[in-house]
């Protein structure tokens, strides 16, 4: 497998920095290397956040994307969207979050915008909000099929506590249900 960059934004709080590491641990565990380098501002809530995930079957040297190189990324905040989407290469991919996040139509033109509403789909049809970042990981994994299916969702339930499995279990089916349907 070839180098795979993916980029989770959104506000502290959103569980982005979790999906970074439950991606990481999850190529880790299949052999390879995976790794998150995050930036959030001061705020524990509410200030811009990124992560940056690189997966690859080979040694990482560097762990930093240079602008341009993420193939993939998924926002869930306007303010992070502005301040990200430029590492984005052109022609990638970006889930937004509609009700949150607006494209230009510039954006469109230089990249794959996808629509899904992640958190109204959490707060609907898991009934938890807490979840979005569960419908995050199957979303992005459908999409760029970094890690096997099966063990990402063995790494997030190891994640997670036991009471909270079958919730986390629906979140991530719908992630990739709704991928699938907007591939």
């Amino acid at each position: 497998m070839a180098r795979t960059l993916m980029r989770f934004t959104g506000v502290g709080g959103q569980g982005v920095l979790l999906a970074g590491e439950i991606f990481a641990a999850a190529k880790i565990k299949a052999g390879g290397y995976g790794l998150k380098t995050a930036t959030y501002t001061s705020q524990v809530r509410g200030g811009p956040t990124v992560v940056d995930i690189t997966l690859d079957d080979d040694e990482i040297y560097y762990p930093y994307a240079k602008e341009g190189d993420i193939d993939f990324m998924l926002s869930v905040a306007q303010v992070s969207y502005n301040s990200f989407k430029n590492g984005v290469s052109d022609g990638g991919t970006i889930v937004i979050e509609p009700n949150l996040v607006k494209a230009s139509d510039e954006d469109r033109k230089r990249w794959n915008i996808v629509e899904i509403p992640i958190i109204t789909l959490a707060k609907e049809e898991v009934g938890n909000v807490i979840t979005q970042s569960v419908i995050a990981l199957g979303i992005a994994n459908c999409f760029m099929e970094a890690v096997d299916k099966d063990l990402l969702e063995e790494v997030m339930l190891s994640k997670v506590p036991a009471k909270v499995h079958e919730i986390n279990k629906k979140a991530y089916e719908i992630g990739y249900r709704e991928a699938s349907a907007n591939k």
